[in-house]
């Protein structure tokens, strides 16, 4: 029974400690930001869906600095600072990120050459020549026809 208050208490405690104290529009941004930031030990997921620590470290930077009156672009910059780039789900265009945003269309491009060279290899290969087969095919006609010759000329004999 014990063990049970003490899970039930530590449970409140938890989420009373993860409340928010924004209202109205800065509630909206801080939701808004949770969700455009990266959790950087999860990866895959934002902060606002991750429940790592630096996931709830980063959740309560974003509600201090909304408190304070800081910008969502002047919050994102502070936390590239501090934790680089991959903090954010959409990193902007520049030098270090080329691959990222140029990569899915050079592998694009990659696949339909490799596919067009496919189908233009198929094409241009030589079909079998007709002569050939026409040849052989007069080949064995001849050859049953003297072979009819030599069976008729035997049946008059």
């Amino acid at each position: 029974m014990r063990t049970l208050l003490v899970g039930l208490l530590l449970l409140l405690a938890t989420s009373a400690a993860q409340a928010v104290d924004l209202q109205g529009e800065e509630l909206a941004r801080y939701h808004a930001l949770n969700a455009e930031l990266r959790c950087l030990i999860c990866q895959n997921r934002s902060i606002a869906e991750s429940d790592a620590p630096l996931a709830q470290d980063l959740r309560a930077i974003v509600e201090r600095q909304i408190a304070q009156g800081r910008s969502d672009a002047e919050i994102k910059q502070y936390l590239v600072d501090r934790y680089g780039k991959w903090v954010l789900y959409d990193p902007p265009l520049d030098s270090a990120t080329i691959i990222l945003w140029a990569g899915p269309f050079v592998m694009l491009a990659i696949g339909l050459l490799v596919v067009f060279l496919l189908m233009r290899r198929r094409r241009g290969a030589p079909a079998p020549s007709p002569s050939l087969d026409r040849e052989r095919l007069n080949r064995v006609l001849d050859e049953q026809a003297r072979d009819a010759d030599t069976d008729s000329s035997e049946e008059r004999s």
